[in-house]
């Protein structure tokens, strides 16, 4: 078990709990870092006692620095400050739960200084999946995964040395708040509609996602480069009850899964205490109140997220890190309003089919392509 960590995304839903988590094993909290949450942070600080934290929003850390002018800990800001905290000295692993493209910087500098990563920032492996797992593996530092899905793999898989005895990944999918709708059921669904998830409490960007399923394939790029399969060996199942958070089938037809009731703490707990098990305060699975377990193929013909993500992967170089920018500001766009739920899709195909990738896994390249796919969405969709 980790004694000392630091928290990026402290005060996410994620971040939020794997502090509490850290409080009850009595993990040390080094550092933490957040986008703007000031208020939050500062309830945080006071409690956890950081030394470093930082806020990538510059005049957000100015009050914050104000604030806590009483206590002994170091405020920085911006994407330095962010690396800064990811990579300080005496912290054994950094806790990724930022949202967005940018938690890939601060996970490349944690690598770089040697800590070890509990990874709940999907896209740091969607758009830079090859140089971050390189660079992992040449460090020889643990990436583990915090997402659900992943974490279910990764126990699933725990004790299975033959890589050959592998027959097939299954990601389990909620279907979110519009599974059965058809396409003109889905022409008028709000912001407000889609933000009604049925299992999980998470942010609205993410909720989004699992809407339009975009998400699941994330996810199916995130497995990709965590268990070094194809994406092919990996199936996506509807799973409406949330409690079977992932599967593994091998090739003597057996199918190993991973259960809990909906609740991040047991995949943060695990990436935290890994290998161990230690009692936890997440909630016991009781399956005879849940009473049935369900399962069905997803509609990709309706939900397009998962078939995006699957044709971004076989062009490979930096087409996932166009699809993950187009995405994200496309999302954005339907939050404010600007567009309609199913233009989502369409406008992140779009930008598939228009922006050329590049066959490369540098940083620079990454980061080009992720700025293109930002300026064709706002140059054409944003009023």
């Amino acid at each position: 078990m980790v004694k000392t960590i630091s928290v990026l995304g402290s005060t996410g839903s994620i971040g939020a709990k794997a502090l509490g988590i850290a409080k009850n094993l009595i993990i040390d909290v080094a550092g933490l870092a957040v986008f703007s949450n000031v208020s939050h942070l500062e309830e945080q600080i006071r409690e956890f006692k950081p030394k470093k934290v930082a806020v990538f929003d510059e005049n957000a850390a100015k009050r914050l620095k104000e604030n806590v002018a009483d206590l002994d800990v170091e405020v920085l800001f911006g994407m330095d400050g962010l690396c800064e905290v990811a990579a300080m000295d005496g912290v054994e692993m950094v806790l990724n739960s930022v949202s967005g493209m940018v938690g890939l910087r601060p996970t490349l500098c944690a690598i770089d200084a040697g800590r070890d990563i509990a990874l709940a920032n999907k896209e740091t492996l969607v758009v830079g999946g090859s140089l971050v797992m390189e660079r992992a593996r040449a460090a020889r530092i643990k990436i583990l995964p915090v997402d659900s899905e992943h974490s279910a793999i990764f126990q699933c898989l725990q004790g299975c040395h033959d890589k050959k005895s592998l027959k097939k990944l299954i990601l389990t999918a909620s279907g979110g708040p519009f599974f059965g709708k058809n396409i003109d059921e889905l022409r008028e669904v709000t912001k407000r509609d889609a933000l009604k998830h049925p299992n999980w409490s998470m942010g609205s960007k993410i909720t989004v996602d699992s809407a339009t399923m975009m998400n699941k394939g994330f996810e199916v790029i995130e497995a990709v480069w965590l268990f070094d399969v194809l994406a092919d060996d990996i199936d996506v199942l509807i799973h409406r009850e949330s409690i079977v958070h992932s599967m593994v089938e091998f090739c003597d037809n057996s199918v190993i899964a991973q259960m809990g009731v909906p609740d991040m703490g047991i995949p943060i707990q695990y990436a935290l205490t890994y290998p161990k098990r230690v009692p936890s305060i997440v909630e016991r699975l009781d399956l005879a109140q849940v009473g049935k377990l369900s399962f069905c193929k997803p509609d990709n013909e309706t939900f397009k997220g998962v078939d995006i993500c699957r044709a971004a992967l076989k062009v490979g170089g930096t087409m996932p890190a166009i699809i993950n920018a187009a995405n994200e500001e496309v999302v954005g766009l339907f939050l404010n309003e600007e567009i309609s739920f199913l233009e989502i899709t369409e406008i992140v195909q779009k930008a598939m089919d228009r922006i050329k990738a590049v066959n490369s896994n540098s940083l620079d390249d990454i980061l080009a392509a992720d700025a293109e796919a930002r300026e064709f969405v706002i140059k054409n969709f944003k009023k």
